[in-house]
């Protein structure tokens, strides 16, 4: 038998293997004990039948998708591909097809966005937590689809989270800046009310207070994620008559924008001024000089949280909701 469009149907397989639907299907899930004999009997009439599943009617028969989402703010920020490298890195072997889709900020897009996935009938969602509310994750629970949550703080009514230790690893570059010398030390945030902002701003107040520095409100400053931000808030602090002697900046993008206003300014980097970023993006060891970072273990998140939806989707963990903070790791170049 053949599908619509003239390509051979399962039934098809299994007729020209002598075998059951079922037993090819076993061989097409692996999740079904099936001799090695057998299997590559099947295995070699897929070859020479080009035989090609069905997504559509696996889905019918398993109620399944089989399609995961990962929902990020900012797809122009390296991270994030890093991130969905991992997922698909776990997700591809076992038989799942990643889709990305942007919810930029304002936060007023992600209800939207979330909205369209859920009707897509997704088995899983990994969500950045950057500008997402309690509403908009608490829809994701309702609906029943699994849902690791990429970053922000952990909530047990909100199910798995997987995150590096942002409070430390900004607390660390903050703390490699006193050290050095700096006394002046400025921090260039993102959004204020996004989750990575208030957590890696909570690392950089820990650091003065531990070395019994001030915390000056005139040296903070908030802006968005990106380059453009980190260019308008490095603009801000270093045209004042007391400019501070190092900007920490809350990702890389904010850093590299805060290097465009050096240059513009005359200034020289870090002799004039110090800058770090955070999330050892690719371009981090690229650019002149070369950034002082806090590498955040892109690829690796992803995996994790691959494996944290498939437990769940095989019914392996039903348990309650785990919280899984991988290693950072300062990284210190010529630009401190």
């Amino acid at each position: 038998m053949k599908e619509a469009g003239g390509r051979p149907d399962i039934a098809a397989v299994a007729a020209a293997a002598g075998v059951s639907v079922t037993t090819v299907s076993h061989v097409l899930s692996g999740r079904r004990p099936v001799s090695a004999r057998t299997r590559a009997k099947v295995e070699a009439v897929i070859e020479e039948l080009g035989y090609r599943p069905n997504p559509s009617a696996r889905s019918l028969r398993t109620h399944r998708s089989e399609s995961i989402a990962l929902i990020v703010p900012d797809l122009t920020n390296p991270f994030y591909p890093l991130v969905a490298a991992g997922l698909q890195d776990v997700l591809m072997s076992s038989g799942y097809l990643l889709s990305v889709t942007d919810a930029a900020l304002p936060s007023r897009a992600l209800p939207e966005v979330v909205r369209h996935v859920l009707a897509r009938r997704v088995d899983g969602i990994v969500l950045a937590t950057y500008g997402a509310t309690d509403s908009d994750i608490d829809k994701i629970r309702k609906s029943g689809t699994k849902l690791v949550r990429l970053g922000g703080r952990f909530r047990a009514e909100f199910g798995d989270i997987v995150r590096a230790d942002d409070t430390s690893g900004v607390h660390d570059v903050v703390s490699h800046l006193i050290d050095r010398g700096y006394q002046r030390v400025a921090f260039l945030n993102g959004e204020p009310h996004a989750h990575p902002s208030q957590i890696r701003l909570e690392g950089y107040e820990r650091a003065l207070r531990e070395a019994g520095r001030p915390i000056l409100p005139d040296l903070i400053h908030s802006g968005t994620f990106t380059r453009a931000g980190g260019a308008e808030g490095a603009r801000a602090l270093l045209s004042r008559s007391s400019r501070p002697d190092a900007l920490v900046c809350a990702n890389d993008l904010i850093a590299v924008g805060a290097l465009d206003v050096t240059r513009q300014l005359g200034l020289s980097v870090p002799g004039d001024v110090a800058i770090t970023g955070y999330d050892d993006i690719e371009a981090a060891s690229l650019i002149t000089p070369a950034l002082t970072t806090v590498l955040n273990p892109a690829r690796e998140i992803g995996r994790t949280c691959a494996r944290l939806l498939l437990d769940r989707l095989a019914g392996e963990y039903d348990d309650t909701a785990r919280e899984i903070v991988l290693a950072h790791r300062l990284i210190v170049r010529d630009s401190s």
